[in-house]
């Protein structure tokens, strides 16, 4: 009973928030290769909630780009509550064309591992409000690139940054 307290109180500073903007990227070093995922959520005018750098093992760039939408939406809903999480919009940025066009329904799906990728975020999605999937150009989304570096460059297996 106290944990559940301690998330209600926790997730009361973002009560007022209404639509979180996340920045994804995700990125292999050889394709496949090790790979990473960045992740920074942000309130709707800019304001940093959290970032992310985390390793993900060996991936191709599409599935490391898939798995950090997958990772930003988990932590999405662990950071606010599943409750709040069904009345918020989100908006996920990523300069991956493919993958958001494929979210759209603009690009058919052909890879085995990247369907099932597409399938656990569709199924992820529904916990929320809405979603909305934007392509947005390389130089602004280059704070998650630089987090996916970063967690490539380190020894560590994880860099999430504090918190949840």
């Amino acid at each position: 009973m106290e944990r559940n307290q301690g998330v209600a109180i926790k997730n009361r500073r973002f009560e007022k928030i209404m639509k979180t903007i996340i920045y994804c990227d995700g990125g292999s070093r050889g394709n496949p290769g090790p790979a990473a995922i960045g992740v920074i959520l942000t309130e709707e005018k800019g304001k940093v909630i959290k970032e992310y750098a985390e390793k993900i093992g060996r991936a191709t760039n599409n599935e490391a780009e898939y798995e950090s939408l997958i990772f930003a939406l988990q932590k999405a809903k662990l950071l606010f509550g599943g409750k709040k999480a069904k009345t918020m919009e989100i908006e996920i940025r990523t300069d991956s064309e493919f993958v958001v066009k494929q979210m759209n329904g603009k690009y058919k799906i052909l890879d085995r591992k990247i369907e099932q990728l597409f399938l656990k975020m569709w199924n992820l999605k529904i916990d929320f409000g809405e979603v909305k999937f934007t392509h947005v150009p390389r130089e602004k989304n280059w704070e998650a690139d630089r987090l996916v570096n970063r967690a490539l460059d380190s020894k560590r297996q994880s860099e999430g940054l504090p918190g949840i």
